[in-house]
């Protein structure tokens, strides 16, 4: 058992190990012929092996060793595969099952001839047998060479366990390192944007055609589609790059203080204004001021922004003193600003002042070459955040391809996080996606006719910080305007006896997305 260890030690590699391991079994107990006989690679499953030969021998000749193949179940060593049990035969010439396929009687010993055959286990499943001949004349007890085999089978199947393990592991390698290389194999990622599919570029080639210049840029696109990281590549890509970059999601102001968080406010502006204040304006001064969903602004609002981008200046809350500015804006939405324009929630001439360089955003959906390259990046930086070590293998990526994301970027940045935070294996397979992917269904738009009062095509995504009520965790950015039916808003008004901040709370609502819902739908409280 030392010089079997010893062996281990030298190598890990199970040919050379079991061969040294045959040749102390026949050098130091006397135990000859041995040989290790597995389950041919015919199946995955070596339970539904058909045929088991001799892999490794000491002892036997290269003729020998061909002729020992034996069908699953057939004579002792195919018994042994079938059943996991050991098998002592004390005189082969009195057993019928015994087969003398490898080696023929005459080449053995005319004295009585034992075989023992005992199963080699990988997770209590036999996966081949370990054998050898055995003189009967032998002085040593028959039940120390059995100790002394049971050992060394049991080591015989931790090695080929081992060895599968460190195959498996090296295919996983292999193929994550073609994905990388392929990854590598494209172009760099450009201000941070990662892909290098057509509709992509041609955006990315549109923002830095027009980058060197003071225009408005308006991004337009669905809601996930990455247009914070457009607008800071506007500011990367032109001369004010080393100036402050400032971003506003104006869905998440409230109405009251609009003003004084744009424009700033003065001491003593309102009650616990004790000092003074530079708005966001004046804090990107010289740089870029990025206005992410713009069509939230409200329109009393409009007119003063309106102005300070025609004029540059602005007045503080509270102020009498007008302020010069020297910014560069950058406005989004997810939002059709014609339609609001049409319809009366948002004014034309400000529409006209932003729309001055507009940018369509490709959804994800347009860009499916960038997908495999997303979804690895959105990995290794889950991996790092959450010290996970998670990762897909190619029939994953190509799962990832198939999906249609209605949330778009956000939506598979979300869902990656998730896998690497669930996965209960470092490599997920496309079976393992199935049970994180969300319902196509559940988040695909409606079909059917739309409520009365809406019209075709005015249904869009909320804005991106306002989440739906009721998302699934982690993919919850992109739920449809209308989630929430005519009569579903009527009824909650009714019970709230009009009041429009009790009822959306009812359904739980924002004030701002009941609102949005109830101008959407065409309603007015209290009714005429």
């Amino acid at each position: 058992m030392r010089e079997v260890m010893r062996g281990i030690g030298r190598s890990l590699a199970p040919a050379l190990v079991l061969r040294e391991m045959l040749h102390l079994m026949s050098e130091l107990l006397g135990l000859n012929r041995g040989r290790i006989v597995l389950a041919d690679p015919a199946s995955t499953d070596p339970r539904q092996a058909r045929t088991a030969s001799i892999q490794h021998a000491y002892g036997l000749t290269q003729a020998e060793v061909a002729r020992g193949r034996y069908a699953w179940g057939e004579g002792v060593t195919g018994r042994v595969l079938v059943t996991g049990q050991p098998a002592i035969v004390q005189d082969i010439d009195a057993e019928p099952l015994f087969l003398f396929r490898a080696v023929a009687r005459a080449q053995l010993p005319p004295e009585t001839v034992a075989f023992i055959a005992l199963p080699i286990e990988v997770k209590n499943v036999p996966i081949g047998v370990l054998a050898c001949h055995r003189l009967r004349s032998r002085q040593r007890h028959l039940n120390d060479d059995l100790a002394v085999l049971r050992v060394l089978a049991t080591l015989a199947g931790q090695l080929l366990q081992l060895e599968e393990l460190v195959a498996e592991q090296t295919r996983q390698l292999e193929a994550r390192n073609a994905v990388l290389a392929q990854a590598l194999n494209t172009k760099s990622a450009r201000y941070g944007l990662i892909g290098n599919s057509p509709p992509l570029l041609q955006a990315l080639g549109e923002l830095e055609r027009v980058s060197q210049t003071t225009a408005t840029v308006l991004l337009l696109g669905e809601s996930g589609t990455g247009k914070e990281l457009f607008a800071r590549a506007v500011h990367l890509a032109s001369p004010r790059r080393d100036q402050p970059f400032i971003k506003v999601n104006c869905s998440a102001i409230p109405d009251a203080l609009f003003e004084s968080e744009l424009f700033g406010y003065e001491r003593g502006a309102f009650t616990g204004a004790s000092v003074a204040r530079a708005g966001w304006f004046e804090q990107a001064h010289g740089g870029t001021l990025f206005l992410d969903e713009i069509g939230e602004l409200p329109l009393a609002m409009q007119s003063k922004l309106l102005r300070t981008l025609q004029e540059g200046t602005l007045v503080r809350l509270g102020g009498k003193q007008e302020v010069r500015v020297n910014v560069r804006v950058v406005a989004a939405t997810n939002r059709d600003l014609a339609r609001e324009v049409d319809a009366g929630g948002f004014r034309q001439d400000l529409y006209y002042r932003l729309n001055v360089i507009p940018i369509q955003l490709p959804s994800l959906r347009e860009r499916r070459e960038d997908i495999r390259a997303l979804a690895l990046h959105f990995v290794s930086r889950a991996n790092q955040a959450h010290q996970r070590n998670v990762n897909l293998s190619t029939d994953a990526l190509a799962r990832l391809e198939d999906h249609a994301w209605p949330g778009n970027i956000r939506e598979l940045g979300n869902l990656i996080e998730r896998l690497v935070l669930l996965a209960d294996r470092p490599l997920l397979t496309a079976e393992d996606l199935e049970r994180y992917m969300p319902d196509a269904a559940a988040v695909a738009p409606s079909t059917g006719p739309l409520p009365q009062g809406i019209a075709a095509g005015s249904v869009r995504p909320e804005p991106q910080d306002a989440p739906p009520a009721r998302a699934a965790p982690l993919v919850r950015d992109y739920a449809p305007a209308h989630s929430h039916t005519v009569d579903a808003l009527q009824a909650a008004l009714a019970q709230a006896q009009g009041n429009q901040s009790r009822a959306a709370q009812s359904l739980g609502l924002t004030l701002r997305q009941f609102s949005y819902r109830l101008r959407k739908a065409g309603l007015r409280w209290p009714q005429s």
